[in-house]
């Protein structure tokens, strides 16, 4: 028997395992991990899945996804969904947990949900980051760049067009700043009739200038390849493409929005033991500290956080200096308001 590592196309798919003859029974599915593409996903690759796979012997399948909740619902009530283990945003394991669509998780096998963030441990969730949604620009192309939402809206001072996220979720919040709503009064002005009105007015006068990114990928490719002026990107992602390839992308703080992902076991899935053990295995803080090193996400096991290299605590989301003028995401707000303000964006987009 041989241990074989590849990687399959564009998408980085990766398979590790050990090749069994042909004329051996045909084997299971194999475990399934679904994360969100790019260099953070390559970061993954070398820090989980490898090591699970050399650790388990078996073999271990990883795919992406750009999000949506449709389809973990349209997977689970399927049946047998063909994804075992996947990262979703804090909405999408609100909802699922609320739904039925994820297992229970073994918290015995992650030494309890004392060792996680408050926000970070659920019945059917564990923390696997703690990530920003922030405006990104080219430091060697705007020495002095943007430094709040109303310079992203001011193209005069800032000409070239911006790169959004395709959705409601924070493009609603970032117009409403741009406008002059405090941070800390965002999601009650974003809470009234009048406040949604308020943020797809100040999306308007953006309309002309605006390029949407769906993958977490996109916005640093067009950033990089002078498309956009900036956009908004994630965090890790910035400083994971500086140290890779040299760049000069510079992450503006204030007004950013904070979340924390999360790792499930999709309800169902053939492999939910298998999957289990491997949230286990990328949980454990002598995994999870090796993450920082090579894209700033912020760690949701204490004990994993306290151990950051102080080099690369200052880019993380969680450091002081980079949290005190962020925003925490309102899970809740956007539970009870998702639909009506994703159908009202959909159709604004559509114009």
């Amino acid at each position: 028997m041989k241990t074989v590592f590849r990687n399959i196309g564009a998408g980085g798919v990766f398979l590790a395992g050990i090749c069994i003859a042909a004329s051996q029974p045909a084997l299971a599915r194999d475990l399934t991990v679904v994360s969100w593409g790019g260099n953070y996903q390559d970061a993954q690759r070398e820090i989980y899945f490898k090591p699970f796979a050399a650790k388990t012997g078996k073999p271990l399948l990883d795919e992406s996804w750009d999000g949506g909740y449709g389809v973990l619902q349209a997977k689970v009530k399927a049946g047998a969904p063909n994804w075992d283990v996947v990262q979703v945003e804090a909405e999408e394991l609100a909802l699922g947990c609320a739904d039925g669509l994820y297992e229970t998780i073994d918290w015995a096998k992650l030494g309890g949900k004392d060792k996680f963030l408050a926000q970070s441990g659920s019945d059917c969730g564990v923390g696997a980051i703690v990530w920003t949604t922030a405006i990104a620009y080219d430091g060697a192309k705007l020495a002095d760049g943007p430094k709040s939402w109303a310079d992203f809206w001011n193209v005069e001072k800032f000409p070239g067009k911006r790169g959004l996220r395709k959705g409601a979720k924070y493009t609603l919040e970032f117009a409403l700043l741009a406008d002059g709503v405090s941070k800390d009064e965002v999601y009650d002005v974003l809470g009234t009739p009048e406040g949604v009105d308020r943020a797809f007015k100040k999306l308007d006068e953006l309309s002309p200038n605006l390029i949407w990114w769906e993958a977490g990928a996109q916005p640093l490719q067009l950033l990089a390849s002078g498309e956009v002026a900036m956009t908004t990107a994630y965090n890790g992602r910035i400083t994971a493409i500086n140290k890779a390839e040299g760049k000069q992308f510079k992450v503006v703080w204030p007004g950013s929005i904070y979340a924390i992902d999360s790792w499930v076991v999709l309800k169902g899935a053939e492999n939910a033991a298998a999957g289990q053990e491997f949230i286990a295995f990328a949980s454990a803080p002598e995994n999870m500290i090796k993450l920082p090193a090579t894209i700033a996400y912020g760690l949701p096991n204490k004990e994993a956080a306290g151990m950051v290299d102080p080099k690369y605590a200052a880019d993380l989301p969680t450091a002081p200096a980079n949290i005190t003028d962020a925003i925490p995401l309102d899970v809740d707000f956007w539970i009870d308001n998702s639909e009506e303000l994703t159908r009202r964006f959909n159709a604004w987009l559509a114009r």
